[in-house]
């Protein structure tokens, strides 16, 4: 593939590395060779990914190594993610990372506590008011310290909490898309180290999956290269409907396509499945594309 191919369809991979703070200069340069080695052979092994032995053995000394932190690795991409923040109106909701905080380190005293602070605390009970016959409605009982004085405060609450099953999407699909647990790298530091790459890929083929829903009338060149917006239209032609869709809706739409969505009018939006299948064949059709255009002159 070209230098210029190269670039022009990786955007987003120098957008997460670029503020990446490594100790040193190649490892930064071999972490952005293997995020992408990676990206274009999502669910694979590494040596897969990889291709060839260099790039495999460069991959297998860059997870262990005593330099490398998650904080390295996920550092570019935190950045990154904060430019996103300041560009977005509105509540940003974070999740809250506990998993490295230690305990209290000293003498555990035995006895009971007899009081402990008031906590004021607001239950926000709601019941589906239509549901579907032959099940029962869906109730939630969301307990929360947070203010709630009104019915449009209750609903915010209630819209904060439904964002949790993109927490459980995002998380399946790191681990089977990613396929995180069949990495087999036999130490944590190793598995660690991979899984901060994942949560990267993870994050990307989410963002676009929900990119298509959300914002459907967004550039194209959000999600994609003008390249990749021509190949897509060369690949996947247009159906009638399609033809009058947004720029970023169908060019998403036909990325799913290529990953077995069928795009019927009755068919939900693309999941994040068809969206990865898309993308790896896309990455194969323009490897193709470089290589023809390279024999041709």
């Amino acid at each position: 593939m070209t230098g210029a191919g190269r670039v022009d369809g990786e955007d987003w991979i120098n957008r997460e590395v670029t503020d990446s703070s490594f100790q040193d200069a190649r490892l930064r340069r071999r972490f952005r060779t293997l995020l992408e080695r990676l990206w274009s052979g999502v669910g694979q092994t590494i040596p897969f990914a990889c291709q060839d032995w260099a790039n495999t053995k460069g991959a297998y000394r860059f997870l262990p190594n005593e330099r490398v932190s998650e904080q390295d690795i996920l550092g570019g991409h935190f950045q990154a993610s904060a430019e996103r923040f300041r560009a977005t109106e509105g509540p940003i909701l974070v999740l809250q990372d506990t998993t490295s905080r230690s305990g209290l380190v000293g003498k555990t005293e035995l006895y009971k506590q007899r009081r402990y602070p008031d906590l004021r605390l607001t239950v926000i009970h709601a019941l589906e008011a239509a549901a579907p016959a032959g099940r029962p409605p869906i109730e939630w009982k969301l307990i929360t310290d947070l203010p709630v004085k009104s019915r449009a405060d209750a609903i915010e609450k209630l819209d904060w909490y439904a964002m949790r099953w993109k927490i459980e999407t995002c998380h399946k699909i790191l681990k089977s898309g990613c396929k995180a647990e069949e990495s087999k790298l036999r130490t944590a530091d190793r598995l660690a180290n991979l899984i901060s790459v994942f949560c990267i890929l993870s994050w990307r083929i989410f963002w676009l999956t929900m990119l298509n829903r959300c914002a459907a009338h967004a550039p194209a060149q959000l999600a994609v290269t003008q390249r990749e917006v021509e190949l897509l239209d060369r690949v996947v032609k247009d159906t009638p409907r399609m033809a009058q869709a947004p720029p970023l809706l169908r060019s998403l739409i036909k990325l799913a396509q290529l990953g077995g969505y069928l795009a019927r009018a009755s068919d939900p939006p693309p999941g994040n499945t068809v969206v990865w299948r898309g993308m790896r064949r896309l990455i194969d059709i323009q490897l193709g594309y470089e290589l023809a255009r390279d024999d041709c002159g």
